[in-house]
């Protein structure tokens, strides 16, 4: 794939946290109130048209991350710049606007779909709030919109329970192109489904792109699948992006251990083709108590003395993509 060069989204050093709740224990003793670092100095861009795909571990902060960028959460520092603009300040109308470009598809679609309302009346309710058609011509907008999502018509008059967990996905997306947006962010919208099903998803996003221009934030476990739609990659680890570079050439010369890892564990169908890459070992450190210096050092094979004191930032290293790593392979 050839990415576009026109930035369209833009994320700078966003950090976001949440407060944890104090025990009975914490309050006898004193112990100050704690918060959970779920991402720490996040930056990237995503061109016009093009898919970015980030990439990580259960826990990472990409859930966080996705409804940071629709402003479901708010940041706590940083940057969300959209079309040149920061986006961060919006209120009323100018985040209504906001809200309607920039759409998300949830990995579970029920938790965007009114079981009590038909499909008709989910999609119809958002082309209401937007007002983005009259009301006489909402219908025909309606089915417009279940056949872009290869639905029948006679879906609008049917309830989301009565459809598959791909026909439901599929609905989601309908209603999230309902408001016209120039920007999809797609939060694991695979993993809810049957792998029979999931190509038929990715294929869906992947004609949508190309018929509607959109720019596409993917969201996934799934690195055979990632490597598959995304122009770049982004890998997350502990609420941090450690790697960021081309599909393919990323995926054929990973340059932090993490990536290494990652890629390492992705089952391959030819038994003689085995990697010798070790996958990662270990488990995540806690948000809550990130070790010092690389978060990722007490996981890390090629970890040295720097690595537990120094935080390396996300730059290009010997004329390459940008990577977090003191001994950066490239």
């Amino acid at each position: 794939m050839t990415a576009p060069v026109e930035p369209h989204l833009r994320v700078v050093g966003v950090s976001k946290s949440f407060p944890i709740s104090r025990s009975a224990l914490d309050w006898a003793s004193g112990r100050p109130a704690r918060r959970l670092m779920a991402l720490r100095d996040v930056s990237f861009e995503v061109g016009r048209g093009e898919t970015l795909g980030i990439v990580g571990e259960s826990g990472c902060g990409k859930s966080t991350l996705a409804r940071c960028l629709v402003r479901l959460h708010e940041i706590d520092h940083g940057e969300i710049v959209f079309e040149g603009e920061n986006v961060r300040g919006r209120r009323g109308a100018a985040r209504r606007g906001y809200n309607r470009s920039v759409q998300m598809v949830f990995q579970d679609p029920n938790g965007s779909l009114n079981p009590r309302m038909t499909v008709g009346e989910c999609i119809a309710e958002a082309l209401s709030v937007h007002a983005i058609a009259p009301r006489a011509e909402i219908p025909g907008r309606v089915r417009a919109l279940l056949d872009i999502v290869n639905l029948p018509a006679d879906a609008a008059s049917r309830r989301p329970h009565e459809f598959s967990g791909g026909q439901r996905q599929r609905i989601a997306i309908a209603r999230a192109l309902a408001v016209e947006p120039s920007c999809l962010i797609a939060d694991e919208p695979l993993s809810a489904l049957d792998v029979s099903v999931q190509a038929q998803i990715v294929n869906l996003f992947l004609e949508l792109q190309a018929r509607l221009g959109l720019t596409l934030v993917f969201i996934t476990h799934d690195l055979r699948l990632v490597r598959h739609v995304a122009h770049r990659i982004a890998v997350m680890y502990l609420g941090r992006i450690v790697e960021i570079g081309p599909a393919e050439p990323l995926f054929a010369a990973p340059r932090h251990p993490y990536t290494q890892g990652l890629i390492a564990s992705v089952p391959r169908l030819e038994p003689r083709r085995l990697s010798s890459r070790e996958a990662v070992s270990g488990e995540v450190p806690s948000p809550l108590a990130p070790p010092p210096g690389c978060v990722f050092h007490p996981r890390c094979p090629k970890a040295a003395d720097l690595c537990r004191v120094s935080s390396p930032a996300l730059e290009e290293r010997n004329g390459a993509w940008p990577v977090a790593c003191h001994f950066a392979q490239g």
